[in-house]
C-alpha cells in the first residue's frame, strides 16, 4: 500500500466519525426539546366564587313508596254469574259509573218472593192486632211491647229481614265506582260465577297520592307538617311537588320515623312506585358554599381561597347541606378559629390537587 492510499483511508475514517458524532448531538438536542414540549410548566386553572350570605334551603333525602289516599276493593255479595264487565285495568272511571253486572234473574225472583211474603206478614200482623181489640185506625197507639209480640206471631220481622236482604243483594248486583279513579286488579271474566271471597276489582284515586318514607330520629328537628316535598320516581317521568301531611309520633327499633307526604301528580304516579323523596325547608340566610369547594386534607375539611393569585389553605367545619351546597363555619363569630369570612374569594373547582400558596389562573 502506498502513502497516498493510506492517507485517503485515514481521512475517510475521520469524516465518518465526525458525521456520527454530529448526528448523535442533534438527536440529543431534539430529545431535550421533545421533553420540554410534553411536560410544560403551567399553573392550575380554577374557578372562583365570592362568598356571600344567602337564603339556604335545607334538604333531607329519603327513599319511599307511593300509595293511593283513596283505594276501594269492590266485590259482589252473591256468587251469581257475571253478565257484563264494562271496564278493564287502567281505565279511568267517574264516581257512580257502572263497572259490572251479575245475571239478575235469580235475584229478581228472590226479591219478588220476599216482597210477597212481607205483604202477607203485614196482613197477618193486622189480623193479630184486630184480634186483640185494636182497630186499623189505632195501630199507632199500640204499646211497644204488644206490637213487638204481634210482629213475632205474624212473622212480620222475619219477612221484613228477608226482604231487606234480597233488596240489598239486588242493589249490589251492579258494581259502581265509589269515587273518581283508575281500575286495577280486575281479573274476572264474563259468564263465570262471581267470587265473593275476593275483590272483583280495585278503584284507586290516582289524583290523590301519598309518598310514604322514613327519616332518622335526629332529623325530626328539621321537618314539620307543611314542608315542601319533591318526589322523583326511579322509573323516570319527571319530578312532582307535594307537602308533608303526617308525621307518625313513634320511633321504631331502628331509630326511624314514618312520614307521609301528599302529592298531586295528575294521575302520573302509580300506587307502589319506588321514589326518591326530597324534603326542603328554608333556614334563612346562611354562609353557604358549593360542595365542590370542600376537599379533604389529612382527614380535615379544607377550602382554598384566592389571594394575590395564590391558593390559600383554610380549615373549615361544614354544617347542614342539600344536594349542591352546605353551610360553612363563619370565622367572624366569637370563639371560632376555623372557617371563612364573608367576601372571601373561594375556589370552587380545580382544587383537588392544590397545595397551600400554589399559583393559580382563574378561568
Amino acid at each position: 500500500m502506498n502513502k497516498h492510499k493510506l492517507a485517503w483511508i485515514c481521512l475517510s475514517s475521520a469524516l465518518i466519525m465526525m458525521t456520527a458524532c454530529s448526528g448523535k448531538k442533534n438527536m440529543e438536542d431534539e430529545s431535550e426539546k421533545g421533553v420540554s414540549t410534553v411536560l410544560p410548566m403551567s399553573k392550575n386553572e380554577v374557578t372562583v366564587e365570592i362568598l356571600k350570605r344567602k337564603a339556604f334551603n335545607h334538604e333531607l333525602m329519603s327513599n319511599g313508596k307511593i300509595s293511593a289516599r283513596g283505594k276501594a276493593d269492590l266485590r259482589f255479595e252473591t256468587s251469581e254469574v257475571i253478565a257484563h264487565i264494562y271496564v278493564k285495568n287502567g281505565d279511568r272511571v267517574q264516581k257512580g259509573q257502572k263497572l259490572a253486572d251479575l245475571d239478575k234473574f235469580r235475584l229478581e225472583q228472590k226479591l219478588s218472593q220476599s216482597e210477597d211474603a212481607l205483604l202477607k206478614a203485614e196482613l197477618e200482623l193486622k189480623d193479630v192486632l184486630i184480634g186483640q181489640g185494636y182497630s186499623p185506625d189505632d195501630f199507632n197507639k199500640v204499646p211497644v211491647e204488644t206490637m213487638k209480640i204481634a210482629k213475632v206471631k205474624s212473622g212480620y220481622e222475619q219477612s221484613k229481614s228477608q226482604y231487606e236482604l234480597a233488596k240489598r243483594e239486588m242493589e249490589h248486583a251492579t258494581l259502581i265506582a265509589p269515587f273518581d279513579g283508575v281500575v286495577a286488579n280486575l281479573f274476572s271474566k264474563p259468564y263465570n260465577p262471581a267470587n265473593t271471597s275476593e275483590a272483583f276489582c280495585t278503584i284507586i284515586d290516582s289524583k290523590g297520592m301519598e309518598a310514604d318514607f322514613t327519616v332518622l330520629e335526629n332529623e325530626l328537628a328539621f321537618i314539620k307538617v307543611g314542608d315542601k316535598v319533591v318526589i322523583t320516581p326511579y322509573a323516570g317521568g319527571g319530578a312532582f311537588e307535594g307537602s308533608v301531611s303526617e308525621i307518625n309520633p313513634l320511633v321504631d327499633a331502628n331509630g326511624m320515623v314514618k312520614v307521609k307526604a301528599a302529592v298531586n301528580a295528575g294521575g302520573k304516579l302509580f300506587s307502589g312506585m319506588n321514589v326518591k323523596v326530597s324534603v326542603r325547608r328554608s333556614l334563612g340566610e346562611q354562609l353557604v358554599i358549593p360542595k365542590t369547594a370542600v376537599v379533604l386534607r389529612s382527614g380535615k375539611q379544607v377550602v382554598f381561597t384566592l389571594k394575590e393569585g395564590k391558593a390559600m389553605w383554610n380549615y373549615v367545619n361544614t354544617g347542614l347541606e342539600n344536594a349542591t351546597e352546605c353551610v360553612v363555619s363563619d370565622r367572624s363569630q366569637k370563639g371560632i378559629e376555623d372557617g371563612l369570612l364573608e367576601g372571601d374569594t373561594v375556589i370552587v373547582t380545580g382544587n383537588l390537587n392544590l397545595a397551600h400558596e400554589a399559583e393559580v389562573d382563574v378561568k
